[in-house]
């Protein structure tokens, strides 16, 4: 049939299931709305800043596992997107961008609101393509979407110019079993195109990884994102009581490995638990499963797990010995590889080597006293408050460490976080398309005074569309990671980290329509927090915590992984 771009376009996101998009209108992309407009199958969530709209298609994908997507016009739209996109990248999120240009006569020509964002996004995603033939478009895509989702995930970008969305062309329907690429495209990232490998696992390597565990008397594991990506939850849970191993779970692992299991050790690396890094000391193997080894965990990495033989299982082929030299690989889906292993292996017993870990704690212990709140009574109140699946959103800083710490995750996507880029801002966007993905859970959003100073404003989405998502402020009155490194490292010297100025939160969020509380004791948190899960509508908490308040432990950067300098 003949259909115009802008109805190609959304012919194609219906081959692909796509039920929801998060975006902001402007010129050069009307077409594709008025199209949009005609089309009830497919929700349109409207955003207050279009670093929200990626946000949310992220926190979409995350949290459900399928490609999220969001719409942005030219210029300052799309490239008000590249923070997002940059997050999507170095977290591996599957995502499709698509942007609307200029006229491909005003190419060139520094027309209104005209950017290179082909050239702008090419670092930070796996695939760009900028359209300027309507003949392309639908294959265009189905490629996209593709590749966004194929091996190791992450965000893709397409640009359609605005003569494409108006000019007619051919479109047949193609059904979505039928989408696959024949070649990879040539503008594919290096760091991406290793995670297009889709064949088998090595078997060869499987074997030798399995003799390795038998062989070793202390082997720790480390599940990281790529645990979550694929969804090897169950499969690792088994792996692991199997072998009779303690496990270090990344920020970016957190749902892949059950939180409160007898064999988690909880967090690793900078800001990990003294179980891990102890471990990671003293271990004798260490299999890390989708961890990069980014310089978070293995903060020096002359001297990680200098006592152990280190194997890195991983999707990606580019990853393997990037930060860390390991002893042994395998190639492939972390799901995969766990299903090999466990099918050769019998039960391990290591019963000494677990009660050496284990007599190091697994998550800080904090002083309970008092008449302030503490991190620990916060994230203590949301576990025993809120129901066991609600997923958890969080914005970067302090906050986010003490939730990965506290906080018990037992399925992948139920932690939501910015780890590789460490975007402040993400939280409440993330918190938007996560609800909009699962709307029969519940979606905490938890974040810093200073990080949602950045994305407030998104409130207004939170109202309008009347989703339940309740946000808890860690209200310390600075920025509080920074502030904490400028007491432990800069004399005090606490330069521009004193948020001593407006908003009130509670005043804020009444004027978004929200109702809002201030709590600063256990006890006020803990009715707040029922009376806003039992409202069933958005709320905002204002927690009241120490400005000096620390994540413990601490490991400096480029120090050896126990030299702690808060515990």
């Amino acid at each position: 049939m003949e259909l115009t771009g802008a109805e190609i376009l959304i012919e194609c996101l219906k081959e692909q299931g796509v039920d929801s998009i998060f975006g902001y209108p402007g010129g050069t992309i009307l077409d594709v709305y008025d199209v949009l407009y005609k089309t009830p199958a497919i929700h349109h969530y409207l955003v207050s800043h279009e670093q929200a709209a990626v946000h949310a298609a992220d926190g979409y994908a995350r949290s459900t596992g399928e490609v999220g997507v969001c719409f942005s016009t030219s210029g300052p739209g799309c490239t008000n997107l590249t923070t997002g996109i940059a997050t999507a990248y170095l977290d591996s999120s599957p995502l499709v961008a698509i942007t609307c240009n200029v006229s491909k006569a005003l190419l060139g020509k520094d027309a209104f609101q005209e950017v290179d964002i082909i050239g702008v996004t090419k670092p930070i995603t796996k695939w760009n393509r900028q359209v300027n033939d309507v003949n392309e478009l639908a294959d265009v895509v189905r490629q996209a979407f593709f590749l966004a989702r194929t091996g190791r995930p992450g965000p893709v970008l397409i640009d359609i110019t605005k003569d494409v969305t108006q000019t007619r062309g051919t479109y047949e329907y193609l059904p979505v079993e039928q989408h696959h690429v024949f070649e990879i495209p040539n503008q594919l990232s290096k760091r991406l195109m290793g995670g297009l490998e889709t064949r088998k696992p090595d078997l060869d390597d499987v074997d030798k990884l399995a003799q390795m565990i038998r062989e070793s008397q202390k082997p720790m594991i480390i599940c990281g994102g790529g645990v979550v990506r694929s969804r090897a939850h169950k499969e690792l849970y088994k792996f692991a009581h199997l072998i009779d191993a303690p496990v270090s779970i990344t920020i970016m692992g957190g749902g892949g490995f059950i939180g409160d299991d007898d064999l988690s050790m909880g967090m690793i690396g900078m800001h990990g638990s003294q179980a891990s890094n102890i471990a990671v000391d003293n271990c004798d193997l260490m299999i890390a499963f989708g961890c990069r080894f980014s310089d978070r965990v293995a903060l020096k990495p002359s001297t990680f797990a200098d006592q152990a033989k280190i194997v890195q299982v991983d999707i990606d082929s580019t990853e393997i010995g990037k930060n860390v030299p390991v002893d042994h690989h395998v190639l492939g889906d972390a799901k995969r590889v766990l299903e090999l292993l466990n099918a050769r292996l019998d039960q391990q017993h290591h019963e000494e080597w677990k009660k050496f870990v284990f007599s190091y704690p697994t998550e800080t212990l904090y002083e309970e006293g008092g008449d302030h709140l503490t991190p620990k009574q916060v994230n203590d109140a949301i576990q025993r408050i809120m129901p066991a699946n609600t997923i958890v959103a969080t914005d970067v800083g302090q906050h986010q460490i003490w939730t990965t710490q506290h906080l018990h995750y037992r399925f992948p996507g139920q932690l939501v976080t910015s780890g590789g880029f460490g975007a402040m801002g993400f939280g409440l966007g993330a918190a938007i398309g996560a609800q909009v993905g699962n709307p029969d859970k519940h979606v905490i959003h938890v974040t810093g005074d200073g990080s949602f100073r950045m994305n407030c404003i998104e409130l207004a989405t939170v109202q309008h569309y009347d989703l339940p998502i309740i946000t808890v402020i860690f209200d310390n009155t600075v920025l509080g990671m920074v502030h904490q490194w400028q007491t432990l490292i800069y004399d005090k010297h606490y330069s521009q980290t004193t948020l001593d100025r407006p908003p009130e939160w509670v005043k804020l969020a009444e004027a978004y329509g929200l109702k809002s509380k201030r709590v600063s004791t256990a006890a006020e948190l803990e009715e707040t927090l029922k009376e806003a899960l039992e409202s069933g509508h958005g709320y905002v908490i204002d927690a009241v915590i120490d400005p000096d308040e620390m994540v413990r432990p601490m490991v400096p950067a480029g120090q050896h992984i126990t030299n702690f300098l808060a515990v």
